[in-house]
């Protein structure tokens, strides 16, 4: 048997109903900012109890655009190091100053008391990234603490399409929150992001920013500095169609996450990622943790070649501070993320992943453990 690291899963119904719709606009010719955009716009909001969403071209940009509708810009913002480079590209775009912090080692998110050890003179905002869909636990104390401190919360929300923390939304902590539709995402519209708020003004902004700064989508009077940062027609449908499955693949990827629970719990050389009881992740990344000692290398290379499993992509790899594109940003060394970046792993979890390809992934982690640790 073989398991795919990702797998992208779109039914014959779902190609069909994409299919006509894709023949209806191009035969209309409103291929962008039309009626299937506000549709998804609509959707998305009520799927996750928001009173606004804004569509745009990826989640990258719905973040850019959040942060400089909140004006950071000349000030710094605070965020985890082990998130992917374009939360960092978000905030120097928007004008702002990325300050790394270190993270949770049991959510691999940022804490109240990694957001304090990193705040400035000059911090506006604080991004808090909702890691493989996990909204971290103790996110309660970091609201309170930039509410304290008169600070921005702003959610990357890029992997936490329909989780929920104690019946909150991802996407309802903080100011606003940038998700992504990036195709190996939970719920995908091949390209795309979406930004969620219940602040008229942030949403107003969003709609100035996303088309050039115009004043209105048929004139030519700009007050933003805006861009190109529409969803097209063809893809607002792709998102639209796929969303109408996440209670569906919320709860196949749950199933198979309590699969992997059961069996990692009794694995003394790996642990996982908590997700707390009542709590939901859509395990958009399901981490585990092997024991110090364990070659990451290794055990992908083990894991593909002799059992024909693929590991998803790890949440990262390399923490943003350590890497060039960022050194005049670097400060001090942030040990568990250093830690957590080095040595995880993510586990397959495909929306339609059967229980047995499950069990094989199980086994196959057991397996390239035990040669592993034979002939290390």
């Amino acid at each position: 048997m073989r398991v795919p690291a990702a797998r992208i899963v779109f039914s014959e119904g779902d190609r069909a109903q994409i299919t006509a719709a894709a023949t209806e606009i191009l035969a209309s010719g409103q291929l962008t900012l039309g009626a299937y955009t506000r549709e998804f716009e609509d959707a998305f909001a009520r799927a996750h109890g928001a009173p606004f969403a804004v569509a745009v071209n990826s989640g990258t940009a719905a973040l850019e655009i959040i942060l400089r509708s909140v004006a950071v810009a000349g000030a710094d913002v605070v965020l985890p190091t082990n998130t992917f480079a374009a939360t960092a590209f978000a905030v120097l775009r928007a004008g702002g100053r990325p300050v790394f912090a270190d993270v949770s080692p049991d959510t691999l998110a940022l804490s109240a008391a990694t957001v304090e050890a990193a705040l400035t003179k000059d911090t506006r905002a604080v991004v808090i990234v909702h890691i493989g869909g996990l909204i971290p636990e103790d996110i309660g104390e970091v609201e309170a603490l930039c509410a304290e401190r008169g600070l921005i919360l702003v959610e990357d929300a890029a992997h936490a399409h329909g989780s929920t923390r104690a019946g909150r939304h991802a996407g309802s902590f903080g100011a606003a929150a940038a998700f992504s539709f990036y195709p190996t995402k939970v719920i995908t519209s091949g390209e795309g992001g979406m930004i969620l708020t219940a602040d008229e003004r942030i949403r107003d902004e969003a709609l100035l920013y996303r088309d050039q700064g115009k004043a209105g989508f048929l004139g030519n009077v700009h007050i933003r500095e805006g861009y190109a940062w529409r969803m097209s027609e063809l893809h607002a449908i792709t998102g639209l169609v796929h969303l109408r499955r996440l209670p569906e693949f919320l709860s196949n990827r749950a199933r198979i996450a309590a699969r992997y629970d059961a069996a990692i719990d009794d694995h003394a050389g790996v642990r996982r990622i908590q997700v707390p009881l009542g709590d939901v992740s859509n395990y958009y990344k399901y981490v585990v943790i092997p024991r110090p000692g364990v070659d990451r290398s290794s055990l992908r290379k083990e894991l593909k070649e002799r059992h024909g499993v693929g590991l998803a992509g790890e949440v990262y790899e390399a923490p943003l501070h350590q890497q060039p594109v960022f050194e005049e940003h670097a400060g001090g060394t942030l040990p568990v993320a250093e830690d957590i970046c080095a040595r995880h792993i993510c586990l397959p979890v495909h929306s339609d992943m059967t229980d047995q390809e499950a069990d094989h992934v199980l086994a196959a982690l057991s397996a390239a453990l035990r040669t592993l640790t034979l002939t290390g």
